[in-house]
């Protein structure tokens, strides 16, 4: 799959700068699931352009497709190797992530100015309306030029082809071209090529910051980009303004935000200095934790190896400096078996894991976490049940999320952890997450044990 960016600003080589990319070398990126490589087809002072290719392995590919339904060949015969999908956008952020947070050492004033782009997407799936591309840039300000042609002209009678020959032109900040393209090309696809969790909303709300909310197809992107999932689809929402005309109202932060710096402050607080972030996912409280100081040695642990190899490239380990990855381990494991390498640590952090187990099955988890690693602080959050309340369009019974075996009222999650507390040796303090509602709590609750001195 390929993606070319132009600009005639002057000196346009200035891109390099802007991208981080020298224009004389050509830089190959490995990924999960092939190679990504950076290149520059021309670069003058009159025009630059920059390329983005990936090359997707199918054989790599279709080893996360165990179970998948579909034709035997299925997983190796199909169109993502060429196609434009969430592939591209994941390599974008690998090779592209500095701009994309509008960072540029050499050129900052040109970070934060508008300068013309034009974009080149040859292969872009668009499931569903032929004018759906259109739709979505044209309000950005873009001009559009979408083709297609037959799927085959050998045989006319097959329709359409599904895939557009993208252009784009506009005069916009390098940061919001690249969010606009990371956001808007698997809306297009319509699929994402990896699981999609909450952390995802934090995706779509840190990208679309500034022009998704008063965007005409906002609906449509919020639902194509977090996969169709209803309850994430419902708490995206609730980060909206209701009124588009008051565009500049302060920007609340994501329950998610709230609960990872809830975690990050009450693990600051108790002293510690190592730490184990048990279910790990893809590192999002690891990203915060590793700035401080304060962790000496830090330990993220998840039951997934694909899951684990999110976690390296988001944190971006390869690039991080010697200091900080010294500090921290990433391994696979699971919180049901006794494990001799979380212990000896002083804090451990279960962010929205004890809902992912069977609750009959909980009790391996407790004797492994609190009889077996046995940290002197651990902190622990769930989802509050009784708020689900507020979501009208969550029918009663139903949890967050679909792979939530359970959820707890305040008074079980209370229940349970002064259980736990008073059989394993320690103290307990609760603590709200999020906006409380009078009646129904918050959305998310939080214990703290401190485990007490003999």
């Amino acid at each position: 799959m390929l993606l070319t960016i132009s600009t005639t600003h002057s000196p346009a080589t200035d891109l390099g700068y802007l991208l981080h990319k020298n224009p004389d070398r050509t830089l190959t990126l490995t990924l999960p699931v092939g190679q990504g490589h950076v290149f520059y087809p021309e670069a003058t002072p009159e025009r630059c352009t920059v390329a983005l290719l990936v090359e997707v392995d199918p054989v790599v590919l279709s080893r996360g497709r165990a179970g998948a339904s579909g034709l035997p060949l299925e997983p190796y015969v199909n169109d993502r190797p060429y196609a434009a999908s969430s592939f591209l956008s994941s390599a974008m952020r690998e090779a592209f992530g500095t701009a994309m947070a509008g960072r540029s050492k050499e050129r900052p004033e040109l970070a934060a100015q508008a300068l013309p782009f034009e974009v080149h997407l040859p292969a872009l799936p668009s499931r569903g309306d032929v004018h759906l591309a259109d739709r979505l840039f044209r309000p950005l300000g873009y001009q559009v030029t979408a083709s297609t042609g037959l799927l085959d002209d050998t045989f006319p009678e097959w329709g359409p082809s599904p895939y557009l020959d993208l252009k784009l032109g506009g005069t916009v900040r390098l940061q919001d071209l690249l969010a606009h393209l990371y956001v808007l090309i698997p809306v297009l696809d319509d699929t994402k090529h990896y699981y999609v969790d909450e952390a995802e909303i934090d995706k779509l709300l840190r990208y679309g910051a500034g022009w998704l909310d008063t965007h005409p197809e906002r609906e449509l992107i919020t639902r194509r980009f977090l996969k169709h999932r209803r309850a994430l689809q419902r708490a995206a929402q609730a980060h909206f303004t209701e009124d588009d005309l008051e565009p500049k109202r302060p920007v609340v932060p994501s329950l998610n935000d709230q609960r990872l710096e809830a975690v990050k402050a009450a693990l600051m607080a108790s002293g510690a200095a190592t730490v184990l972030d048990l279910g790990c996912g893809e590192g999002n409280l690891l990203a915060r934790l590793l700035p401080e100081r304060q962790f000496t040695r830090i330990l993220g642990l998840d039951v997934s190896p694909r899951v684990l190899t999110r976690a390296r490239e988001n944190l971006r380990l390869d690039e991080l400096p010697e200091s900080y990855r010294n500090r921290l381990i990433l391994t696979q494991g699971s919180l049901t078996y006794r494990d001799i390498r979380l212990r000896g640590f002083d804090a451990a952090a279960l962010v929205e894991v004890i809902e992912h187990l069977d609750e009959n099955r909980l009790w391996t988890l407790e004797r492994v976490v609190f009889a077996d690693a046995r940290p002197g602080h651990v902190v622990v959050t769930t989802p509050n049940e009784e708020f689900n309340a507020r979501w009208a369009s969550l029918p009663a019974g139903d949890t967050r999320h679909a792979d939530h075996r359970f959820e707890w009222t305040r008074v079980q999650f209370r229940n349970w952890a002064e259980r736990v507390a008073d059989e394993f040796g320690y103290g307990v303090n609760f603590q709200d997450i999020g906006e409380a509602d009078e009646a129904l709590g918050p959305p998310t609750q939080m214990a703290m044990f401190r485990r007490e001195i003999p």
